[in-house]
């Protein structure tokens, strides 16, 4: 199931994508509104709305919708740095033996083909394509068995990162948390429909120019370590988005360096989620 947060007609709600329409939750007594509610009503939800998909008539039409964040403001929104092999050795880095965390603030959050923006204090802004997961049960203390059940899906998240307000502080908060600096979608692909995480071709474009191309597989550590991992230290809740690293490619490491410009477009592409495509444009509030 492909779940999607979207505005329609003045209204902003939740559906499935199906081919190319959306089935539309609105006044479905069993669907919230929001996707917060709705992972947090569990397979309660999850059944009313296969049911919908099975006898809705109200389908509209894919592109006649906005497609916002599957999560607009998820309750966190976690990153993990260093943890592709590839990526690790075109950085320099040592290989880290825990898995390197940080937060990306929510108002960094956007949605497919919203604009990322360029900020007038750098031109060092970058682009990552990750693999992300999303919450779907209140947990602590969860085995690495375990943490398959804890996940309602997986989604694609551009990690924009200015790297020059990155490398002013070990935790990495202000370089990866600039407003639009998270897009994510462009929806929320359900854990039953990606049995094995762990084997999916992940692709980034500039424009037409393929900048990384690697495989999940290759992950340090995987989303199953990773969100027992965290469990230990904090509990984790329906909503909450764990961005799970980028491989090499990105563009403080070409020469000459591959940061974004105004005019082009970043395009993600991940094995049975989807592309996640966003434009980048100059900060339209800046002076």
């Amino acid at each position: 199931m492909k779940l999607v947060t979207f505005s329609h007609a003045q209204q902003t709600r939740i559906g499935a994508v199906v081919d190319d329409h959306v089935v539309d939750g609105l006044n479905h007594q069993d669907i919230p509104n929001t996707m917060l509610e709705f992972l947090n009503a569990g397979t309660k939800a999850l059944n009313a709305m296969q049911r919908h998909i099975e006898n809705a008539s109200l389908r509209l039409p894919l592109n006649s919708v906005k497609l916002h964040a599957p999560i607009p403001r998820p309750g966190k929104f976690l990153g993990i740095g260093l943890n592709y092999a590839d990526h690790i050795e075109e950085t320099g880095r040592a290989k880290p033996d825990y898995p390197t965390v940080f937060t990306k603030q929510g108002t960094s959050v956007i949605g497919m083909n919203d604009a990322i923006h360029l900020p007038k204090i750098s031109d060092k802004v970058d682009y990552e394509g990750e693999l992300a997961f999303v919450i779907g049960k209140r947990c602590k203390h969860v085995s690495v068995t375990d943490a398959p059940s804890m996940i309602a899906g997986f989604t694609i998240v551009n990690d924009v990162t200015v790297r020059d307000w990155q490398n002013r502080s070990p935790t990495w908060t202000l370089g990866k948390s600039f407003d639009t600096h998270g897009p994510m979608g462009p929806w929320l692909v359900t854990s039953d429909e990606i049995p094995d995480p762990h084997n999916l071709t992940l692709k980034t474009w500039v424009d037409d120019e393929l900048r990384q191309s690697s495989n999940t597989r290759y992950m340090l550590f995987n989303c199953y370590e990773l969100l027992s991992y965290l469990s230990e230290a904090m509990t984790l809740e329906p909503g909450d988005v764990i961005s799970t690293g980028t491989p090499s490619g990105v563009g403080v490491k070409m020469q000459p360096r591959g940061y974004l410009r105004a005019g082009q477009t970043a395009k993600i592409t991940i094995e049975s989620i989807g592309t996640l495509l966003n434009h980048v444009i100059n900060d339209p509030g800046q002076n």
